[in-house]
């Protein structure tokens, strides 16, 4: 589960309210993440190289100051915060093995020790960035560090499951309050050339973060234990509070309303439909707490609606996201695609993990190194290609990639019951080609899907779409994996059915949502939502 960096820092730039974020086994930033901002900020023409046009903070955006004594230490301290963030969306992969053992938790509680953190960012990102402009970023994200600190410790002593897992839910909720404040704080501190610096080394830590939470999940585990993934981040995340609270810029404050009804439905929504899928393949899909699951997620979702239209007729409030936007097909194409790709290309790495070290008899660190195959993938698409991917129609890498991870996800159905780790690397290059073809340009497709006052509100809701379908393939994969597999020793048989069922699941719906997303994209935007800039 990698974490993926934006390519295009100019683009932050042009939206310095809006925040980046990355998955759960991909991390959660692989690309621009923009969190839902004020109305005079999202629409904001990119000024980049505009002399003295005005910036996110409304000071002009004059050239690059002259070098001081710790002109970057702001960056050092937001790329730290980023970097913890993103590491914690992946770490915990290759350590689930050993969480099962030693706090003898089944398949359904592991699920949840890596869906409830990506559920949290999914969840309240787009509501992160209103609350950052009512309390101010630097005081949420110090905030967001100090209650991420906490969870973090809280997590290395947990005693069960239970506390490991809701620990893991305040660690989600801490860290959408830092990810919605992270580029804008850049945004804030830097200008011209500078500015451009900042992002393109703060997307370059995001990327690595991505490998480094795998590999370091590995380690600690092979060499110490499951518990020093957590507590081995406490000092520094400590280090990084005390840095953020004395070298970061305090912005103004701007009181605005923030949608809580259309957070909490939202949020629960997708807890419920997640909690149906998990609970489907512990205790069978007809199951009265599955059933319950599934109500009350769909009813949470039609109250999401109802809510959303009250606040768009109400003269002072700003609805979390426009329904109108739902109106252009191009965006609900982004959506699908960013969907999609997320559910069906790192939806399996927790499974595969399992697989990894429980079938085919690898450590917690050569699972790590053989995962980490995919994000170096990705970033070598994304690096070599990037640029040039921005020149071509949205359909054919939104779309193309979606459909070149469904293809990595047939590679993978190569797995017999005497496979090991090699058959498995074609199919991790390929869907890590795929997600590197889809991340670079998410952000810019998403903001061009609508009217340039919804464009960051547009973006958060590409994330919170890639986040969801992350969350809702570990459940709905998972899911299907221990039906095929089930505890307490399944066969080599077994296993090798188990992830035929998997990966064929996961091709259907990455192949399925790429070609609509593709017919989606290509169809001309509805007038009310067209962008002019398109």
């Amino acid at each position: 589960m990698a974490s993926h960096p934006p390519t295009n820092p100019h683009t932050a730039n042009s939206h310095p309210t809006t925040a980046q974020q990355s998955p759960v086994a991909p991390t959660t930033a692989d690309t621009e993440i923009r969190t839902l901002a004020t109305p005079a900020s999202l629409g904001t023409p990119d000024a980049t190289n505009t002399p003295n046009a005005p910036d996110a903070s409304g000071t002009p955006n004059t050239p690059d100051a002259p070098a001081t004594p710790g002109k970057w230490l702001p960056l050092l301290a937001t790329c730290l915060g980023t970097f913890l963030l993103l590491v914690y969306a992946t770490i915990v992969t290759v350590a689930l093995p050993s969480i099962a053992a030693d706090l003898h938790a089944g398949f359904g509680p592991l699920q949840w020790v890596v869906d409830v953190y990506t559920l949290a960012l999914a969840g309240l990102l787009l509501g992160m960035g209103s609350l950052g402009d009512s309390l101010g970023r630097k005081r949420l994200y110090v905030r967001g560090l100090a209650a991420f600190t906490a969870a973090t410790l809280a997590c290395g002593l947990a005693p069960d499951a239970q506390v490991l897992i809701a620990a893991r839910a305040v660690q989600g909720v801490a860290g959408a309050a830092m990810f919605a404040t992270l580029l804008p704080l850049i945004g804030l501190t830097y200008t011209g050339r500078d500015r451009a610096k900042a992002f393109a080394i703060w997307g370059a830590v995001a990327g690595a973060a991505g490998c480094a939470g795998n590999i370091a999940g590995g380690i600690l585990t092979h060499f110490l234990s499951w518990q020093w993934i957590f507590y081995g981040a406490v000092p520094l995340c400590t280090a990084t509070i005390v840095l953020s609270a004395k070298v970061l810029a305090r912005d103004v404050t701007r009181p605005t309303h923030i949608d809580w009804p259309g957070i909490a439905t939202f949020t629960l929504a997708a807890l419920g439909i997640t909690f149906g899928f998990i609970r489907g393949g512990e205790a069978g899909w007809s199951a009265p707490s599955t059933l319950l699951g599934f109500l009350a997620g769909a009813a949470l979702l039609v109250a999401f609606v109802l809510v959303e239209r009250s606040a768009a007729r109400h003269p002072t409030h700003r609805p979390m996201l426009p329904l109108a936007l739902f109106r252009n097909p191009a965006f609900n194409g982004m959506l699908l695609a960013a969907c999609v790709y997320y559910l069906s290309g790192f939806g399996f790495l927790p499974v595969l993990s399992l697989w990894l070290q429980d079938g085919a008899g690898l450590s917690s660190l050569g699972t790590a190194f053989v995962i980490t195959a995919q994000p170096a993938a990705f970033f070598a698409t994304s690096a070599l290609i990037g640029s040039a991917l921005h020149r071509l129609p949205a359909r054919w890498t939104l779309g193309g990639g979606s459909l070149i991870v469904g293809l990595g996800d047939l590679a993978f159905l190569v797995t017999a019951p005497g496979s090991s780790w090699p058959a498995l690397l074609p199919g991790l290059v390929l869907t890590g080609v795929g997600a590197g073809l889809v991340s670079p340009v998410l952000p810019a497709t998403a903001m061009s899907s609508a009217p340039p006052s919804h464009a960051g509100v547009a973006a958060a809701a590409a994330n919170s779409a890639r986040q969801l379908g992350l969350a809702l393939g570990i459940a709905l994969l998972g899911t299907v994996f221990h039906q095929s597999a089930p505890p307490p020793a399944p066969s080599p048989t077994a296993h090798a059915h188990a992830l035929h069922a998997v990966f064929l699941l996961a091709a259907t719906l990455a192949l399925t949502g790429g070609l609509l997303s593709t017919h989606l994209l290509s169809r001309p935007d509805h007038p009310e939502t067209r962008s002019p800039a398109s």
